[in-house]
């Protein structure tokens, strides 16, 4: 069955981590389209403070207060929905949080909490909104991450739950397309997105963690959301670096390992020294409002990767883009491999040459890729004239 979807306009959208980060942009982005939005986080003051921007701004919108690892909360996210606007077309499950540190060092109960909102409200999330959409038909769309392909070190247990995403996102899709369900089912993954999720995160580590570049806007996320909330899409990166360390890691998964362990395992900690460790998102919500993180390098604006992706008039610079950062990557994982075989005393800093050149090169495409229709940002506005 093919799966007919809504415009924005037409729309109700379910978002669930709306307060913040990836879910606070998108919720922006789509009430600005039209959208009526459902609107969930554990934040009340800060669903309630968007909530009001919202219908200052002309837009609709309703707020849920729900902890998505409570499967209550989330039924309750789908009743809300169904009494305010008769139901929705587009469910979007982005809760999420994360921890850094070794993984023998992270506390077994905080593992377990952390796939409780990140695995398992998005489990609940996603049987809820089938439920409901198998009636009237529309979206389901979940947000993984680029770990969901390639874990990373010191965000073992953030890759663990994303793989699981991905593994359950897939399963899903393949049911629900075999019962020819109207059910259009997308697994979203973002590379490195300038949000608070640093910040917010769980930190066992020594020093402040930090993004590792590329690093891109929310907004590049939020217009990858939005579009498959249209159109029907298997599954998309937000951000070719991260498809970039995906198509590394399964061509070359030696030679990524070499990179992660030489690059980015020193690149994730800061020099700052960390807050406390008690002041973090999964132990107690965040009551504010705040899009963007503090990543003090270059942020894209947008993804030509990503775009490309999305339509296919674009389709060759994907192929071209992710080929050249893919040959970033393998030259900085052959220096890492090289410097790992030398005696300590010969090795260079962490921030070697091919690691240089790539975070060099990756900040110049993205840099490059935010004026390419007509001096526009490749957004929606751009390639979809909205």
């Amino acid at each position: 069955m093919a799966v007919k979807l809504k415009k924005l306009d037409e729309q109700v959208m379910v978002i669930t981590g709306a307060s913040s980060g990836i879910g606070l942009s998108t919720a922006r982005m789509a009430a600005k389209q039209g959208a009526r939005l459902v609107l969930a986080a554990r934040s009340e003051n800060a669903l309630r403070q968007l909530t009001d921007e919202i219908k200052g701004q002309g837009g609709e919108a309703v707020y849920v207060v729900a902890d998505v690892g409570q499967r209550e909360d989330v039924q309750a996210i789908a009743r809300k929905a169904q009494e305010a606007f008769g139901g929705f077309d587009t469910w979007v499950n982005n809760a999420g949080t994360g921890m850094y540190g070794k993984l023998e060092k992270v506390a077994i109960e905080d593992m377990r909490k952390l796939f409780e909102t990140n695995l398992w409200g998005l489990i609940y999330g996603s049987l809820e909104a089938v439920k409901h959409l198998k009636q009237r038909g529309g979206a389901l769309i979940n947000i993984g991450s680029t770990v969901s392909e390639r874990a990373i070190p010191l965000q073992g247990i953030y890759s663990a739950s994303k793989h699981a995403v991905k593994g359950f996102t897939d399963a899903l899709r393949m049911e629900l397309e075999h019962e020819d369900a109207p059910i259009s089912v997308t697994l979203v993954k973002p590379g490195a997105i300038d949000t608070p999720f640093p910040i917010n995160a769980k930190n066992y580590l020594e020093r402040e963690p930090q993004h590792v570049p590329p690093v891109y806007a929310p907004e590049v996320v939020a217009d990858a959301i939005l579009h498959c909330a249209e159109t029907p899409v298997r599954d998309v990166f937000a951000g070719g670096g991260g498809k970039g360390n995906a198509a590394l890691g399964h061509y070359a998964p030696r030679l990524a390992d070499l990179y992660m362990e030489s690059s980015v395992i020193s690149g994730t900690k800061s020099d700052k020294p960390p807050r406390p460790r008690d002041q973090n998102g999964l132990d107690r919500p965040t009551e504010h409002l705040a899009e963007r993180g503090d990543y003090e390098g270059h942020v894209a604006k947008s993804s030509l990767y990503t775009q490309a992706s999305l339509h296919p008039v674009l389709a060759g610079a994907a192929v071209v883009g992710a080929g050249l950062v893919i040959a970033s990557l393998w030259r900085a994982a052959q220096d890492g491999a090289a410097r790992q075989q030398r005696p300590e005393r010969q090795r260079r800093s962490p921030a070697g040459p091919a690691q240089q050149n790539l975070r060099r090169f990756t900040e110049a495409t993205e840099a490059g890729e935010t004026t390419a229709v007509e001096g526009q940002p490749l957004g929606r506005s751009a390639t979809a004239g909205r």
